[in-house]
């Protein structure tokens, strides 16, 4: 059987241990989490401007990947701390368009860390710039109100945290569906035609000896065999 092809946007880097300069990448352990879970995993690169029916031709899902922060002048008015880092105005300017794209299309899409935060800000939500006790190299339960939407058999799940940021205001149509312990929103369900969730962690860091964590990304690949499957009819 073909694996589903997942499509993942690059993320620029400054530089790589295998590259003289600059590169685009994608981190091996989210494209290791795909492969494992069924699917192909293809990294593209960010262009302004791209035919998204043209370049996504072929693609069953869409996977927006974690990385630096979102300019915060696209959900505030100034900024508040001196914690931004990363800011890309290229890459936000793609991500914004293509879960735009995603949203309009009904393409499965998982949003992951970064990417749950642009999919929050392109539907008009705000993010905590700087949160007071981050969640940078965290593990903590997470409570799951969405558990069998998430492929996950358990309501509380050990995840793996990499982030300073947060959503605050919730953005058109999203819908929380985990939260830490804190009160943190940790996943949402965005609106779509299609499976579509954002969770705030990373379940690509230990999805090797979690299976809940796998099975998020098995659901993932799953719908996008559905997708695939209905699109060849």
């Amino acid at each position: 059987m073909t694996r589903p092809r997942i499509a993942i946007l690059g993320r620029f880097a400054e530089g790589t241990t295998v590259t003289r300069s600059r590169g685009v990448v994608t981190a091996r352990a989210l494209a290791d989490a795909v492969w494992a879970a069924g699917g192909d995993p293809l990294t593209f690169l960010p262009v302004e401007d791209s035919d998204w029916n043209e370049r996504m031709a072929g693609i069953d899902g869409i996977l927006m990947p974690g990385g630096g922060d979102l300019d915060p002048s696209h959900y505030a008015s100034e900024v508040t701390t001196d914690e931004i880092y990363g800011v890309d105005a290229v890459q936000d300017a793609v991500d914004f368009s293509l879960v735009k794209w995603a949203i309009d299309n009904a393409i499965p899409l998982l949003a992951v860390c970064r990417g749950c935060q642009v999919v929050n800000v392109a539907l008009g939500g705000t993010l905590i710039q700087h949160m007071e006790d981050d969640h940078r190299h965290k593990v903590h339960s997470v409570k799951i109100t969405e558990a069998k939407s998430l492929g996950l058999t358990e309501d509380h799940v050990e995840s793996s945290c990499y982030h300073h940021q947060a959503i605050d205001q919730l953005g058109r149509g999203l819908e929380v569906v985990a939260t830490s312990g804190e009160g943190v929103i940790e996943a949402i369900k965005i609106p779509s035609k299609a499976w579509a969730f954002g969770v705030q962690w990373h379940p690509e860091d230990n999805f090797a000896s979690n299976s809940q964590q796998l099975a998020i990304f098995e659901r993932f690949v799953s719908e996008a065999a559905s997708f695939s499957s209905q699109r060849q009819r």
